[in-house]
C-alpha cells in the first residue's frame, strides 16, 4: 500500500507537471443553463489542440489517468535508454573507429539480463494495471440503473427503475452546416455555437455522488458508449448486454460520443451527461415520469 502511494505520488506531480497547461485550458469551466440543476460548468470536452486528457470526474478516471502516466514515465525511459545504447553503438563500434571486429557469438550475462529485466518490468505494471482493471470490471450495486441502446445513430436511454426512456439526438443532425436554426437551437438548450457536434436535444442526467451502472447494447450494429472524464467506454454489440459504472463527483456537463465506427453518420452521435445534485435529480425525474414515459 505504501508503494502504491508512492508511485501515485510520483505519477500525478509529473502529470501535473508535463501537462499541467493543456489541463488548465479543459477545466477552464462555462455554463450550461439548462435545467435540472440550474447553470451547470462544463468540465469535460474536447478543446482545439488539447493533447491532455479530459479533467477526471470519476473514481474510474482518475485511476486509469495515474496508471497512464506511470507506465508513460516507464516507456519513457526505456525509450532514452535505448536510443542512447544505439547511440553509443553506432558511434563506438562503427568501422571507422573499429576496424577489426570482435568475433564471439554470444554473451550470456548480457542475454539474461535484457530477458529478465522485460520480465520485471512488464511484471511491474502488471502488479498495478490489474487493480485498476478489476476496479472497472467488477460492477457494484447500483444506485441508478440506465440502460443505452446504439442506434443508427442516436443512442436511446431507459431508467427502468424511474419509468423514464427517451432518444438523444445531436442537436442540428441532417441539418448540414451550422446556421441560424441550429444556433437557435443551442441557445435553447443552453448550449453556445462551440457545442454544435457535441450537443444533443436529450441529455443523461445522473446525481452526484451515486454509483451509476449502465446497461450497454446495441439496435443494429456496434456502437461504443465512451465518456472520457468517467474513464468509461464500452461497446454496445446487439444481442449482447455489457455493463459500466462511474460515480460522478462534481456537478457539470460531460461530452462524450460514439467509439466505434457505425456507418456514415458515425460522427453525429454525442453524448451529454448532466451531473447534478440528489435534489435537482429527484426533481427531473418527477418532471421526466411526464415528459418521457416509457412504454
Amino acid at each position: 500500500m505504501r508503494l502504491t502511494q508512492t508511485f501515485r505520488t510520483l505519477a500525478a506531480a509529473a502529470g501535473a507537471s508535463l501537462l499541467g497547461a493543456a489541463a488548465w485550458a479543459q477545466e477552464a469551466a462555462t455554463t450550461f443553463g439548462q435545467s435540472a440543476g440550474g447553470a451547470l460548468p462544463i468540465i469535460g470536452q474536447p478543446v482545439p489542440g488539447g493533447i491532455n486528457f479530459q479533467p477526471s470526474m470519476s473514481e474510474v478516471a482518475r485511476n486509469t489517468r495515474w496508471l497512464d502516466n506511470m507506465v508513460l514515465w516507464i516507456i519513457t525511459f526505456i525509450v532514452i535508454l535505448v536510443v542512447a545504447l544505439l547511440l553509443w553503438v553506432m558511434l563506438r563500434y562503427n568501422e571507422r573507429r573499429n576496424p577489426v571486429p570482435a568475433r564471439f557469438t554470444h554473451n550470456s550475462p548480457l542475454e539474461v539480463t535484457w530477458t529478465v529485466v522485460p520480465i520485471v518490468i512488464l511484471v511491474f505494471i502488471g502488479a498495478f494495471s490489474l487493480p485498476v482493471l478489476f476496479n472497472q470490471q467488477e460492477i457494484p450495486e447500483g444506485d441508478v440503473h440506465i440502460t443505452v441502446t446504439g442506434y443508427q445513430w442516436f443512442w436511446n436511454y431507459q431508467y427502468p427503475d424511474e419509468g423514464i426512456a427517451f432518444d438523444s439526438y445531436m442537436i442540428g443532425y441532417n441539418e448540414g452546416n451550422l446556421n441560424e436554426d441550429i444556433s437557435a437551437q443551442l441557445a435553447a438548450a443552453g448550449f453556445s455555437d462551440e457545442h454544435w457536434k457535441l450537443a444533443t436535444d436529450n441529455a443523461v442526467v445522473v446525481p452526484v455522488g451515486a454509483t451509476v451502472v449502465m446497461t450497454v447494447t446495441g439496435g443494429d450494429v456496434i456502437h461504443s458508449w465512451a465518456l472520457p472524464a468517467f474513464g468509461v467506454k464500452q461497446d454496445a454489440v446487439p444481442g449482447r448486454l455489457a455493463h459500466l459504472w462511474f460515480r460522478a463527483e462534481a456537478e457539470g456537463v460531460y461530452f462524450g460520443q460514439c467509439s466505434e465506427l457505425c456507418g456514415k453518420d458515425h460522427a453525429f452521435m454525442p453524448i451529454v451527461v448532466r451531473a447534478v445534485s440528489p435534489e435537482a435529480y429527484a426533481e427531473w425525474v418527477e418532471a421526466a415520469r411526464e415528459q418521457f414515459p416509457a412504454s
